[in-house]
């Protein structure tokens, strides 16, 4: 590119420079100072942004005024104007010799929405930069108060402790006198020359930061010189620097004086504006803690300071001996140590920030704590303190029979180490998981000043039954009729001709082993519910159940066989009970049927008929003809209004189970005889130790119902176990409820089965008796499985009464359903024999019984499976045995005979004498030895027996002592076979 005068060229020309890029960067460098002499040269850079105006122009912004702000940690050099370029101007006239090309109207238009765009994204920046700038202040006068709040309670603990230390010294100091010690009084601090001081004015850490004054001095341009700083002439400093605060404690008044500070120091900002050279700030006012209080501006100085005078210092060192002081050249002296002045408080240490470039490039030299370190600092102040005693609450403690210490103090809300001291000063040693007794429990409670309420372990059972019915709410209900007499009197004929059908066909034996529960219609519409009930003697408890539940008893006496033993019981029965008796004389067809006979032995039992001009109703039937069944359910009728039955049908239900068993296909089942309220399908009902969800009803013809009412007999099934006959039922309202319940009753069963076998409460004097008593005595394990809790519990009980002081029967486990393989492996360990009532074996019992060689036995008539193990027990019995006396024989005399011994020559008196039979040597008729004659001779040939009158010669086993004249007797002993 050249010059040319051609006045037509419309080239653009620039001035030959070298084309280059100023980068918007300024640097500068910072010093930094470290003990022992050391420096370092920081290189530090500031950026700055150049921003662009319209037309591609910079922005040339107003000058702020200038304040006394703290200067810049760089250095800055003078920003001057940018050089504008060859081919730019500012104005818009056009230069001569160029010719511009005229813009199109899109062109202009583009350039206008250009700068509209950018004015408005320029006044967006800047009202958030003043949204910004607004919460900025109004955080940082929050944190300012914090601060201020912050700084107000370190100087009441610095002065609280101050003075705290100021009494102990002076306490110290009485004490020292009064003991007559001469201690060397600790030398004061010597006031400097010059003009009186007052307190020292606190100073900031920007207080350092100001110009310096140079005078007509030239100011000082460029970089410091590094290096080892020269000290001339004064000596090297070596070894370790003495610790601790170079300067002391600033915080308080100076010692000496009142009057105002001479110049010098650092007493004020310096004047001539902001630092230009290259020495930055110092930066030590970083390693120190920042000052709260900012100085007046009015009491600074004049920037005028004077060097100290080079002073030796004293330096005071304490040791076990004593103190002494060591001098220092080139030092400045140091007034003895004050009374240690309290430590800074936790955290303090922390304001001291890290050395960083941001840090020694800000322009502010005091540094601020944030919200969240404030907080943190409060928290871990606040953390140190002495928890405050809480106010003791007092406590309802509810208190069982039997509470451990743990739980104790749980529900006390009480240490369980103050429980264990508390009864260690009562003389008793426990550990924290031992069981008290609820005096005790309540004796802790009290003397901890809580208040106790006793409750019992039986009060999980309150309000379940007996609950009192509301009179509006009750209605009539069917009475409960339970038929009893002796076995074979008719009594399911009877109930099978009231209800038309056949269930006598359809029992073993003829007989009732069941306990059945049935509702029928009377002839005058109402409804009546029958219970039958075995007759045989091992059904008493069976018949004692069906008693408990009745209204009324009809009692059943054949006419040809009179009052029996079962009629009886079954009369005791009613009596127990208290509910009315109606007697029925059945089998009056019969030619040998005698009705008058049977009131007549009735009278010896306190039972006076109506024909006897008694109160009890009496009625002659024949359930084969069916002769006076109507008449009798009249009469049942009857008795029922006079006892004018009421029941609330809708209450909660409660019932009780005449029967239990346990079926493979359905499960549990439990006959229920609902007394109170109304059963429904999905009730959670507990027996007993059982409970579960009613998950079907199904009455006494085989239907499913969804709810059964007062007096109705049902079938339930849905319990987790199968309950025993006799347990109360009732509905709870949820399964904590009967959980509780159950588990109460649980533990109340197997107490009672523990003292029931003596295991609680037996010493080892009583084991050793009860051994020493059975040690003759056999057992005769059985295994029982029977088709319904009634039947094992009666055939349990028939087996418990068959025995003797001799032999008893031992039921190792009784329960209900077919014989599984865990009762095989159960009569294999303790060789037990396996007993079925009704049921059979499991094909995996079956294969089981198989290996073990143990024997399975079925019955379904409970009077042969007594026999048969009274049968088994009989011969476990010791037969008797029984002497028949066969001779008597005299000694005439004895004969001394080499390698056999003494041999006895005899007469036979009387009978026979045989050889092997039992003899009794008698002396003076006193029995002196019993034995066998174990050789018997006639003259030299061995004899089989000698008859009376005959000489022959006996010996006797293990026995020589035979003089003449000892009489033999000889008999023989035979074994009896005892039976139960």
């Amino acid at each position: 590119m050249t010059d040319t005068k051609n006045p037509g060229d419309k080239t653009l020309h620039v001035s030959p420079k070298t084309l280059s890029l100023k980068r918007p960067v300024e640097q500068g460098v910072v010093r930094q100072s470290f003990s022992h002499g050391r420096s370092k040269a920081v290189v530090v850079e500031t950026v700055k942004r150049r921003p662009v105006g319209a037309g591609g122009a910079p922005e040339q912004k107003a000058a702020p005024p200038q304040a006394p702000a703290p200067v810049t940690a760089a250095p800055k050099v003078a920003q001057q104007g940018r050089p504008q370029r060859s081919g730019g101007s500012s104005s818009n006239a056009p230069r001569s010799g160029v010719v511009l090309r005229t813009l199109s109207d899109q062109e202009r238009d583009a350039r206008a929405s250009a700068l509209m765009d950018a004015r408005r994204r320029e006044e967006e920046d800047r009202k958030h930069q003043e949204e910004e700038a607004k919460r900025r202040a109004e955080r940082d006068a929050a944190e300012a108060v914090e601060r201020a709040a912050a700084e107000a309670r370190k100087r009441e603990d610095d002065e609280r402790r101050r003075q705290e230390e100021e009494h102990k010294r002076v306490a110290a100091e009485q004490a020292r006198r009064r003991l007559g010690e001469e201690a060397a009084p600790a030398p004061a601090p010597r006031p400097s020359t010059g003009a009186p001081q007052g307190a020292r004015p606190e100073r900031g850490p920007s207080d350092r930061s100001g110009e310096r004054s140079f005078g007509d001095r030239p100011r000082p341009s460029g970089d410091r010189p590094g290096g080892e700083r020269s000290f001339g002439d004064r000596p090297r400093p070596s070894g370790d620097r003495p610790g601790g605060e170079r300067f002391g404690d600033r915080s308080g008044p100076r010692p000496g004086g009142a009057g105002p500070r001479p110049g010098g120091g650092f007493g004020g900002p310096r004047s001539g504006g902001g630092t230009t050279g290259g020495r930055p700030p110092s930066l030590n006012h970083m390693a120190r803690p920042a000052a709260p209080v900012v100085p007046d501006p009015s009491t600074a100085k004049p920037n005028t300071r004077t060097a100290p005078p080079v002073a030796t210092r004293a330096v005071v060192v304490d040791d076990e001996e004593g103190s002494r002081t060591i001098r220092r050249p080139g030092v400045a002296a140091k007034p003895a140590a004050l009374p240690k002045t309290p430590k800074a408080a936790p955290g303090e240490e922390k304001r001291r920030g890290r050395l960083t470039l941001s840090t020694a490039t800000s322009g502010e030299d005091e540094r601020t704590r944030s919200v969240a370190s404030f907080r943190r600092r409060t928290q871990r102040l606040t953390g140190h303190r002495q928890v405050e005693q809480k106010e003791k609450i007092a406590r309802e403690v509810i208190i069982p029979e039997t509470i451990t210490i743990q739980e104790l103090a749980n529900r006390m809300s009480e240490r369980g180490v103050d429980v264990i001291k508390l009864l260690m000063k009562q003389g008793q040693m426990h550990k924290i998981t031992d069981v008290i007794d609820a005096d005790t429990a309540q004796l802790v409670a009290e003397e901890l000043g809580h208040t106790v309420k006793r409750v019992a372990e039986s009060d999980v059972e309150e309000g379940l039954f007996d609950t009192v019915d509301v009179g509006e709410n009750l209605t009539s209900r069917p009475p409960v009729v339970t038929i009893m007499g002796h076995v074979d009197h008719g009594k399911t004929s009877l109930l099978d001709a009231i209800r038309k059908t056949n269930v006598v066909s359809g029992e073993a034996g003829g007989i009732t082993q069941h306990i059945g529960a049935y509702q029928v219609t009377s002839p005058l519409g109402g409804k009546i519910t029958f219970i039958d009930t075995p007759g045989h003697a091992a059904f008493t408890a069976m018949r004692a159940r069906g008693a408990k539940v009745t209204d009324i008893v009809v009692l059943v006496v054949a006419a040809d066989d009179g009052v029996m033993p079962q009629t009886i019981e079954a009369i005791t029965h009613a009596q127990a009970a208290g509910v009315p008796l109606i007697v029925a004389i059945n089998k009056v067809d019969k030619p040998d049927a005698k009705p008058d006979r049977v009131r007549t032995e009735l009278l010896q039992h306190s039972i006076v008929v109506e024909s006897l001009g008694g109160e009890t109703l009496e009625f002659e039937v024949s359930a084969k003809t069916g002769q006076g069944l109507e008449t009798l359910l009249e009469g049942l009728t009857l008795q029922s209004e006079i006892l004018d039955l009421k029941a609330n049908p809708e209450r909660s239900a409660e019932g009780t189970v005449i029967e239990a068993k346990l079926d493979r296909g359905r499960g549990p089942v439990a006959t229920v005889l609902v007394q109170r309220g109304t059963l429904r399908t999905g009730d959670i009902v507990v027996a007993g130790a059982e409970w579960g969800r009613v998950r079907a009803l199904i009455n006494d013809l085989g239907a499913n119902v969804k709810e059964a009412g007062p007096s109705v007999p049902v079938e339930v099934l849905g319990f987790n176990g199968t309950p025993e006959a006799g347990d109360r039922v009732a509905v709870v309202e949820s399964e904590a409820r009967a959980r509780e319940v159950t588990e109460y009753r649980t533990r109340q069963k197997r107490e009672r089965q523990a003292a029931r076998m003596g295991s609680a409460g037996r010493t080892l004097a009583d084991m050793m008796r009860d051994l020493k008593a059975g040690a003759g005595r056999k057992e005769f394990p059985l295994v029982v499985r029977a088709d319904v809790q009634g039947s094992a519990e009666a055939i349990v009980g028939a087996l418990e009464k068959v025995g003797n002081d001799e032999v008893s029967a031992r039921i190792i486990q009784s329960g209900v359903g077919g014989i599984s393989e865990s009762d095989i492996t159960l009569a294999e360990a303790s060789g037990a024999i396996v007993l079925g009532f009704n049921v059979r074996a499991h094909k995996e019992a079956r294969e089981a019984a198989e290996r073990a060689g143990i024997e399975i036995r079925y019955y379904n008539i409970i009077y042969d499976l007594v026999d048969d193990v009274k049968a088994a027990m009989s011969g476990l019995l010791a037969p008797t045995l029984r002497e028949e006396r066969l001779g008597e024989a005299q000694i005439l005399e004895v004969f001394n005979v080499s390698k056999v011994g003494k041999i006895a020559g005899c007469r036979v008196l009387d009978g026979v004498v045989q050889r092997g039979a039992h003899v009794r040597l008698i002396r003076d008729n006193v029995v002196i030895h019993e034995g066998r004659l174990s050789q018997l001779k006639r003259f030299k040939d061995d004899a089989r027996e000698v008859t009376a009158g005959q000489e022959c010669g006996m010996s006797f086993e293990n026995y020589q002592d035979m003089r003449q004249g000892d009489l033999i007797e000889c008999y023989r002993v035979e074994e009896v076979k005892r039976t139960l």
